[in-house]
């Protein structure tokens, strides 16, 4: 496929946020591609070169990008910065300046592995070499091939086209939307849309069905179900593992040999940052191949006394990582093996996952399993949690013993029970910022005063507003708030974002905050889970816990279908 055709459709993807219209595009533009191209074409409407797991990205800064297209279009550095500003659209200002003739009919194959090459350069002067390599890309392209390249390498290129919408489209592509769920769980299963594509556009439904778990590409996490009771859960799952609820780091654990790869929930690469847990691994797995899963939090190795998320959180650093192992060491607790010496575990019952890993994991102070009880009857299970509730934790986890491992899905399996309902909200949400206001009075000197928060809505592949917040950052930290939201300004509302509400600054989802509220209430303002009377869902009184979640994206940001669940148990409370 030549890259001009991809273009193509990127502008009819740009003008259309109608979720079935981008449906037919896709579909259409799949059935163009061969299977030679189908992975890279995936990655571009990404925004990616590959999955953030494999850590490679175009790493180029705006400033030396905008070098690039001056040196194109044979244009003087400063007097482009002075336009760009005007402009304020980076693939814009490339459509301007850069000055290919007229596009040289390049492939898409061929302009993804130009970006590819500049994106894994290093070394001495690898800088202006990069930044050469692509003012020669840009002489080869058309203006509007310039406008879409640009933004791929700002890492602005604003498609409004999700993951999901991609399965989708790639079912649909195929004449059967009864692939998606085929789909959807080899999608869970490696994280990697680009590989998955290339599988089904080879072997069809039979090469995707074969899809397991592969050492190096990460497992999407399970998710647990929200029940409000000891009773509840017993009744909709009965007899169950009851396990501890930590608030530490989700991580995923892959052993091949004596190398260790780590990974956040987001599929982040976090190896480096936690050296204690790789060389405890390698130590208990030598000779094994494994991958684990559990929740690593900072621990005082002298009380045992487990820290809080923030404390933990300062262990999520590049810099100063030795000295920040020995002031907060890492805890490791394991809940789950997903696979054994090229045994796919995901597939066993619960039971028997845990039987292998307590016959797995000796008695060490790095690593251990998780605390777990088996219960049947509700007395017990409300004695576990508030024993767990008085020691300072999060709360349960009730695990149904015969359910398999369910990759990146929220069902039943596992039911998280964190507190007792009351009036009020006291469970937590995540939000995704995707706007704020500049304030006013003493705020004015942040820039921040309040921000707009959405949740996510998984059915419409869009963000949804649900509050805005004013409550809960401390002085620096909307400092680095503003620093942060800066660097990914939106002149437009984004494309992924429905809302009613017009911020002073719209934002690119990207960041999530953790965040309560008094209660959740129907409101006409928001867009979260709005009916046919087009009332939404708001919280009442929100207030922001803690900083940014390092350790999650803005895709798992809370559901809508999850606030109604919230809304409905509050209901359940009032009317008792």
């Amino acid at each position: 496929m030549k890259c001009s055709r991809l273009v193509s459709y990127f502008e009819r993807l740009e003008i259309t946020s109608k979720r079935l219209e981008l449906f037919s595009i896709l579909a259409d533009l799949f059935k163009e591609v061969t299977v030679s191209e189908i992975d890279k074409v995936i990655y571009l409407l990404q925004g990616e070169l590959l999955p953030p797991f494999h850590g490679i990205n175009i790493g180029m800064a705006e400033k030396y990008l905008l070098r690039a297209i001056a040196k194109s279009g044979d244009i003087d550095a400063n007097d482009l910065l002075k336009k760009y500003r005007q402009i304020g659209d980076i693939g814009k200002t490339a459509e301007r300046f850069c000055r290919g003739a007229a596009s040289l009919a390049l492939t898409v194959s061929e302009v993804y592995d130009a970006i590819y090459q500049i994106a894994v350069m290093g070394g001495e002067g690898s800088v202006d070499q990069k930044i050469d390599l692509l003012s020669s890309l840009f002489s080869q392209l058309s203006p509007v091939e310039a406008k879409y390249v640009a933004r791929f390498v700002a890492g602005k290129l604003r498609l409004g086209v999700g993951d999901a919408t991609l399965l989708e489209a790639l079912a649909l592509s195929k004449g059967e939307r009864a692939f998606r769920a085929s789909l959807d769980r080899a999608y869970h299963l490696t994280s990697d849309l680009g590989r998955l594509a290339k599988i089904f556009y080879q072997s069809g439904k039979d090469g995707i069905a074969a899809i397991s778990v592969r050492l190096g590409f990460p497992i999407r996490p399970a998710l647990c179900e929200r029940l409000s009771s000891p009773d509840e859960i017993i009744e909709k799952i009965g007899p169950c593992v009851v396990e501890i609820k930590y608030d530490g780091f989700r991580c995923q654990a892959h052993k091949r040999g004596n190398d260790v790869i780590l990974f956040s929930r987001n599929q982040e690469r976090t190896t480096p940052m936690f050296p204690e847990i790789v060389e405890a691994i390698q130590t208990i797995f030598a000779g094994q191949e494994v991958i684990l899963e559990g929740e690593a939090l900072a621990v005082n190795l002298i009380t045992e006394e487990l820290f809080s998320f923030q404390v933990t959180m300062q262990r999520k650093r590049k810099h100063n990582i030795n000295e920040m192992a020995k002031n907060f060491p890492l805890k490791f607790f394991v809940f789950d093996l997903l696979y054994l010496n090229g045994i796919d575990y995901t597939h066993f019952s619960y039971t028997d996952r845990r039987k292998k890993l307590a016959e797995l994991i000796p008695k060490n102070q790095v690593i251990t399993l998780a605390e777990s009880v088996v219960t049947e009857d509700t007395y017990s299970l409300s004695r576990l949690f508030n024993e767990t509730v008085e020691r300072g934790l999060e709360g349960l986890v009730a695990k149904r013993p015969d359910a398999p491992y369910t990759a990146g899905a929220r069902n039943f399996n596992w039911i998280k029970l964190k507190r007792s309902y009351k009036r009020e909200l006291t469970d937590s949400l995540d939000l995704c910022i995707v706007g704020y206001y500049t304030g006013y009075g003493h705020r004015t000197k942040f820039g921040i005063g309040t921000i707009l928060t959405a949740v996510y809505d998984k059915e419409e592949g869009c963000f949804k507003t649900v509050s805005k917040i004013g409550t809960g950052f401390s002085e620096q930290e909307l400092i680095d708030l503003s620093a942060r939201l800066s660097k990914i300004i939106s002149h437009d509302k984004p494309r992924e974002v429905d809302s009613e509400i017009v911020p002073d600054v719209w934002v690119m989802p990207k960041y999530l905050v953790t965040v309560t509220a008094d209660e959740i209430t129907r409101s006409q303002n928001h867009t979260a889970g709005r009916d046919a009377t087009g009332a939404g869902y708001a919280l009442r009184f929100p207030r922001v816990v803690g900083f940014i979640r390092e350790d999650k994206g803005p895709y798992d940001a809370t559901d809508v279908s999850e606030v109604i669940s919230l809304f409905n148990m509050q209901k359940q409370v009032k009317m008792e």
